[in-house]
């Protein structure tokens, strides 16, 4: 049986079901295919599973190291891996439900199967057994298959000892040591993870620090709070192969010029992502693809082929899910024919939920001033924190970085307790084109964290009050 729709969907996690709902409230009929349950890999096996597991990590570790700051005295303290595990699985499922309950309630037909482009208006789905189940034919066609762990060809992820994010976030038990190659945001939120567990940790990173894509300041502060904690951190590192031996994993790396072999009970796998472009078609009907990428142009989303559409990770960086579901609704609005102006890529977000938390936007320090820039940069610690102090958390700061000329906020980075939540009120500014004035007239609650943006503002400008 073949169907008929405006816009059909291939992919339904945060780019796809977004993009789904608000064609459906623009009066598309709409049809969103996924073989999976609907939330893609973020909601199901990232973003959301992984805040859970995060927050079991800074709960066990706040009681055991710092209740009796509180006052509070604790006894036997222990955790059950298991339901740590089991907790997280049943938020992703909750999660998942509700996402299936939204489809529905905005009149989005869902078809459970693997989608293939067969021409430029028709989708064949095939069950997992490889039936076809169902033809659709659309209109307009989105594409958004997301992206799956990249590998190292010196490396196979075996799933058992060598393993990926997925299998990281649903082991049996908990780990005695653990080596992490990468050191981006899902291996250092690991590394947190399984540490404040008890499990040693070594991190592998090929470049010069932890997170190497955020301030080297805020990469600097993170690495001496893993040590702190007893993360071992090898930066420099190249992996050169990993050998399973019996019920450990040998991994042969290069630091700095000289050879290392570290054992350990598992190896995570966390050095990126690559998009799912195969298999879908897109050879066939000779829609563009790059390094595993589908090129399209950033103003619409679509392909070189008229009448499809790519977003989020399957079309590259940045791999966030608010970028793909930023994506989707730009893509359908668009298609619409509504004339809203291009995302502004330099103005994303980006966010790692380890603790201390890590947040930025724009430009770092370096990347500023390889620009040219003039800077200002105004920073304030924690430390001299009200509210830091009167919930103990003092670690970490605020810093933005401002153009001397004009007062631009060029960039902001955060390192402490619910950085992740401040950085909106900086994007926020950076949209308005607000300046480093407009933030410091900006009159902040008192106590509060959000006020340290204020006072790192004022900092740059010799007006700072608390330090």
């Amino acid at each position: 049986m073949q169907k008929q729709y405006d816009i059909a969907i291939l992919g339904g996690g945060p780019g796809g079901y977004v993009a789904a709902i608000r064609a459906a409230q623009l009066g598309f009929k709409t049809v969103v295919i996924d073989k999976d349950n609907l939330g893609g890999i973020c909601l199901n096996w990232g973003c959301i599973p992984t805040k859970s597991l995060l927050k079991n990590a800074e709960l066990f570790d706040q009681i055991k190291n710092h209740s009796e700051d509180f006052g509070i005295k604790t006894t036997g303290l222990d955790y059950d891996f298991k339901k740590i595990i089991k907790r997280s699985r049943d938020i992703a499922d909750r999660i998942s439900k509700n996402v299936e309950m939204l489809i529905k309630k905005n009149k989005v037909d869902r078809i459970r199967g693997f989608g293939k482009l067969i021409s430029q208006n028709k989708i064949e789905v095939y069950d997992e057994k490889k039936k076809l189940i169902e033809t659709v034919n659309a209109e307009k066609i989105i594409l958004a298959t997301g992206a799956r762990p990249r590998s190292i060809p010196s490396i196979t992820v075996d799933k058992k000892n060598i393993i990926t994010s997925s299998e990281a976030m649903t082991l049996e038990n908990s780990l005695k040591d653990l080596v992490v190659i990468g050191a981006g945001a899902i291996g250092v939120e690991f590394a947190y993870f399984y540490s404040t567990l008890g499990t040693k940790v070594t991190i592998i990173e090929m470049l010069k620090h932890v997170l190497p894509i955020e301030d080297e300041e805020i990469s600097v502060a993170l690495e001496k709070s893993f040590k702190k904690r007893g993360i071992e951190i090898l930066t420099n590192a190249t992996v050169e192969k990993a050998d399973v031996n019996g019920n450990k994993v040998n991994v042969t790396l290069n630091v700095n010029g000289e050879k290392k072999i570290i054992s350990a009970e598992k190896v995570l796998n966390s050095i990126g992502v690559i998009g799912n472009v195969e298999g879908i078609g897109l050879e066939e009907l000779g829609v563009q693809v790059e390094k595993n990428q589908i090129k399209v142009n950033k103003e619409t989303y679509e392909t070189n082929i008229p009448g499809i559409f790519a977003i989020g990770d399957v079309i590259g960086p940045p791999w966030l899910a608010h970028v793909a579901s930023a994506e989707g609704i730009h893509c359908v609005e668009r298609i619409k024919g509504i004339a809203n102006p291009p995302i502004n890529y330099d103005n994303i977000p980006g966010c790692t939920y380890c603790q201390p938390q890590v947040a930025s936007v724009g430009l770092t320090e370096a990347k500023a001033k390889e620009k040219g820039y003039e800077i200002k940069v105004g920073k304030f610690p924690f430390m001299a924190s009200g509210k830091a102090f009167a919930i103990g958390e003092r670690e970490g700061f605020v810093k933005i970085i401002f153009d001397a000329k004009y007062g631009e906020i060029l960039g902001g980075h955060i390192i402490g307790s619910e950085a992740t939540e401040m950085i909106a009120e900086i994007a926020l500014a950076r949209s308005l084109e607000a300046t480093a004035e407009s933030i410091i007239k900006t009159v902040h609650a008192h106590p509060t964290l959000s006020e340290s943006i204020m006072e790192a503002a004022a900092n740059a400008y010799g007006e700072a009050i608390h330090i």
